[in-house]
Order: structure tokens, then sequence, then C-alpha cells
């Protein structure tokens, strides 16, 4: 998958640990936390983690420290038996291709992750209920937007904090419709 250049494009952010565990990004002069890291990744942009003493790569390690702690937080997203089939798979033969399948499996969903959500989406709206599962929808991406506004700049759209009082009227009215449907259903 590619990777977003960086700031000055010339190759991946160097961020160097010390043996103290603080992480300092060199291009920003900066200490910063794995929350950082973790948003910098999210963002599509490369680093390269350094042990500051040796100058070794350990990136790898990193990484799978941020998954540590995303899934301590609650945030699990990895079942206990793929867990379970990749501690099985490490010194198998097969050990070599599970990380090249791995990656090209996650490039995959990723690219086909907004034609799922389509998918999804036209499943949901289908039927008697269709158009109020599609305001629904609406809705449930208006509040997103409302309380997350850098999650659609992460996705390349356009920026709503110039609409804030407008995106809350229509939520306003979209819910008053809803409920007058809500209402005339269960006088049915």
């Amino acid at each position: 998958m590619a990777r977003k250049a960086t700031a000055d494009s010339t190759g991946p952010i160097v961020i160097k640990k010390y043996a103290n565990r603080r992480l300092y990004n060199t291009q920003s002069s900066k200490y910063i936390t794995l929350d950082y890291l973790a948003e910098l990744t999210r963002k599509d942009i490369e680093f390269k983690v350094v042990d500051a003493k040796t100058g070794e790569d350990i990136t790898h390690n990193v990484l799978t420290q941020i998954i540590m702690e995303e899934e301590n937080g609650g945030k699990s997203m990895l079942p206990v038996n793929f867990l379970r089939q990749i501690i099985a798979l490490y010194g198998d033969s097969m050990q070599g291709l599970v990380p090249q399948f791995l990656e090209s499996s996650m490039d995959n969903f990723r690219k086909n992750q907004k034609q799922v959500q389509d998918v999804i989406e036209n499943a949901l709206t289908s039927g008697p209920f269709g158009h109020i599962a599609k305001q629904n929808i609406e809705m449930i991406r208006a509040a997103r937007e409302a309380f997350t506004p850098n999650l659609g700049n992460i996705a390349g759209k356009k920026d709503r904090k110039d609409k804030p009082k407008e995106n809350l009227e229509e939520l306003k009215r979209q819910m008053a419709d809803l409920q007058a449907r809500i209402d005339k259903l269960s006088r049915d």
C-alpha cells in the first residue's frame, strides 16, 4: 500500500526511542506519544522508529506495542482464535508466507472497504422501511462528523466547521421527522 508523502517529502519521519521509553520526532523536534504514532498511522503517514542508542530499526516492535495498547484499551479487534492461529504459525514451514499474505489481505480489505460499505448500505436501505434506514444512515454520518470533525478531513472531505449550526438544525429537523413517522406508525 502506498504511503502519503511526509511534510518534507524526503522519506519517512524518523522517530528516536530513548532508553527511558520517550519518543522523539526528529522532524518536528518534539517528544511524542504512542497515541501520536497511532494517529500518524491512521492518517497513512509513514514513519520509522529507531533505537536512539543503537540506531536499530524498532518500528515493528513499536507498532506491535500500539496494537497491544489498543487491544487492552477495550478496542479489541483481534479474536482470540486468530491470535492462537498466528502463534501456532511461528516456526512452521509456512511462517515466511504469512506476513505477505496478511499484508495483501489487509490491502485488499482497505481497497474494498468502500464497496463493502455501499453493499451493506444498499442491503439496509432496500425494502419497505428503506427510506427510514437511509435517513438514519445520514443522521449517523452527520452525527459522526459533528462529534469527530477531523475524521472527515482525514478521509479527504471538505471541512464542515463552517456549518455546525446548519448541521445541528438539519439533525433536529430529521429527528422531528422521524419522531412524527414513529408516532404515525404507532397510531396505525
